[in-house]
């Protein structure tokens, strides 16, 4: 793991407001280069909203997040793709009429550059760009074991196939992060068990850093090179797997003990 001391993401002292409701307060915490991060919490505390600020979605009041040592303020939300992150969701969004490599082409069409014009007249340099990302989403298929249903409407196959697909169409675009909200929602034991390996094939065989929400603790403790844990939009643990798992704050949380 290249660059395991080098801070990708930096999150400072980040506060969320809805009305008279703190989402986030005063939230803190670094993504090393190199890592899978687990953030946790039970629900409500504060995680999803979190991965909203990471991708301009939602404004924050106070702090400061810096991508590679650049603010986020800065980056209009169209941009973010373009800056290096990449994102998939806990409720998938696909095109159900279309194949699994057309779904996954869908993730790299911010990384082109023809305009509206030359793609409305269908020059060549737009055929050209357009092989060359039908060739990458071919190698993303490769990459995820996709092939037996390539060419597949996306809407036929199971729920764990289109998950696959999502995060294709996320890692398409080329990210340097990738955020995974509760990417094991919905999968079977197997399937949790294959995204595990997936994940740390991202960041291994793709060079991707990874930040993951998810509640399956068996999947984060297990990948996870760091965890953060979130109650109440407060950062209540922060440490490897085991610190943050045996932290009184964390089992408080989960379990109600006093």
């Amino acid at each position: 793991m290249n660059g395991a001391h080098e801070v990708l993401l930096s999150v400072r002292g980040v506060s969320v407001r809805f009305g008279g409701i703190r989402a986030l307060d005063g939230v803190s915490f670094d993504v090393e280069k190199g890592k899978i991060v687990g953030l946790i919490g039970p629900n409500g505390a504060g995680k999803t909203t979190l991965f909203n600020c990471l991708s301009r979605l939602y404004e924050f009041q106070d702090g400061e997040i810096r991508f590679e040592n650049r603010s986020l303020v800065e980056v209009p939300r169209h941009g973010i793709a373009d800056l290096g992150i990449g994102r998939t969701f806990q409720n998938l969004a696909l095109f159900r009429t279309m194949s699994v490599v057309e779904n996954i082409m869908v993730g790299g069409h911010c990384r082109t550059r023809t305009g509206y014009v030359a793609n409305m007249l269908r020059l060549p340099s737009v055929q050209t760009e357009e092989a060359k990302l039908r060739a990458k989403a071919e190698e993303m298929v490769r990459f995820l074991r996709l092939e037996s249903v390539a060419h597949v409407p996306v809407g036929s196959l199971p729920f764990g196939y289109q998950k696959r697909v999502e995060l294709g169409r996320a890692l398409i675009s080329d990210p340097k992060l990738l955020l995974l909200d509760e990417p094991a929602a919905g999968l079977n034991h197997e399937e949790l068990d294959d995204l595990g390996r997936t994940i740390v094939d991202i960041r291994d065989r793709l060079n991707v850093t990874v930040l993951l929400v998810e509640h399956h603790m068996s999947l984060v403790m297990s990948i996870s090179d760091k965890v953060v844990a979130l109650d109440f939009g407060q950062k209540i643990a922060e440490g490897t797997p085991a610190e943050v798992q045996n932290h009184p704050d964390v089992i408080r949380a989960y379990l109600g003990t006093n």
